[in-house]
């Protein structure tokens, strides 16, 4: 019998993001049933990043993770640990070294900035997660006004 402990990592990751999605789904399928990761998307309705102590803006602009203590990790460090508990930790391991891990942290860093629109989307997909409804409501009556 699983308990809540059993899992290493909570990826919250963009369903709406095909390369995400098919991240997610390797992993899944390495996990083999294991549970030993957890996937919660963010695009899905109702997810609430606060839960997190996060904010939707924060959330869409790169990957986070959260581990069994509540504590939240992101970028590559996601992988590392989501690689890692489906048994292909060696694969990142170098990303750990001081020189190496800068490097790829960067390139990391520019992907993520860039990821909307490397994965077909427009910004403007961000606007209901990354901006409150509310404000994007406000924007969307303001620039139909003229």
């Amino acid at each position: 019998m699983k308990t809540a402990a059993d899992w290493e990592i909570n990826v919250l990751f963009d369903g709406e993001c095909p390369l995400c999605t098919r991240e997610v789904q390797m992993l899944e399928r390495r996990d083999r049933g294991r549970g030993r990761i957890r996937f919660e998307d963010i695009a899905a309705p109702g997810f609430e990043p606060a839960v997190y102590g996060l904010d939707a803006q924060r959330v869409m602009a790169r990957i986070h993770g959260v581990l069994p203590d509540g504590r939240v990790v992101e970028g590559v460090e996601v992988f590392r640990r989501a690689y890692g508990a489906v048994g292909l930790g060696w694969l990142l391991a170098p990303t750990r070294w001081p020189g190496v891990r800068r490097l790829v942290d960067a390139c990391y860093r520019l992907f993520a900035r860039n990821r909307l629109r490397l994965t077909g989307r427009t910004v403007d997909a961000c606007d209901t997660r990354c901006v409150p409804r509310e404000a994007s409501s406000t924007r969307s009556t303001e620039s139909t006004r003229g």
